[in-house]
């Protein structure tokens, strides 16, 4: 009995290790271990895709930025020539202002003028003088002074005994000057040579 038992717990032992060792076993670790590596060899593969998919993604990003960087250099040089375009504007119009009530008046003080002319015959010349020279209304009556195209008009010109030619000898008409700009030059009589 003794000798039995042995025996069958060989062949027990025996069928056990054969079941251990069996081909579909084996195979099935071999798979196991292939498929371990296999998925070692995919980690591997999706890792180095990750690491090109970022360095693409940068490039992309660069280019954005370079693409950004440029409109925004484009609108901000447009804004400065607004700016400018604008700043000047600005001054044009407020010395268009600024004539506008210097000069607004001047058909109304040309107008004037005839009248003056006309009030000086029945009038003190002083107070009426006065007047004008308050509003910037300033006279010409250039006897003796260089001629000035810009303030004289001649007439014509003569030669005049013991006056220097080019100064003026007779004043037709008296001009008159508003706030520095000639409104009426005065009507002359010029000195030439002998």
């Amino acid at each position: 009995p003794h000798h039995r038992s042995i025996s069958s717990f060989g062949l027990l032992s025996s069928r056990a290790f054969s079941h251990l060792t069996s081909p579909r076993l084996l195979c099935a670790a071999t798979q196991q271990k292939n498929t371990g590596q296999n998925l070692e060899e995919d980690q591997s593969q999706s890792q180095n895709e990750q690491k090109v998919e970022p360095s693409s993604a940068e490039k992309l990003l660069a280019e954005e930025k370079a693409k950004l960087e440029e409109q925004l250099k484009d609108v901000t040089d447009k804004y400065k020539r607004a700016l400018a375009d604008a700043e000047n504007v600005r001054q044009r119009s407020q010395k268009l202002v600024e004539e506008a009530k210097l000069y607004g008046q001047w058909s109304f003080c040309k107008d004037l003028l005839e009248v003056a002319d006309i009030l000086e015959k029945a009038t003190e010349k002083m107070q009426i003088q006065k007047v004008f020279k308050k509003h910037g209304l300033i006279r010409l009556d250039p006897v003796g002074a260089k001629f000035d195209p810009y303030e004289h008009e001649a007439l014509f010109h003569t030669p005049v005994e013991g006056q220097e030619p080019g100064t003026i000898a007779l004043v037709s008409k008296i001009g008159y000057k508003l706030h520095g700009r000639t409104l009426r030059p005065a009507l002359v009589g010029v000195v030439k040579d002998a």
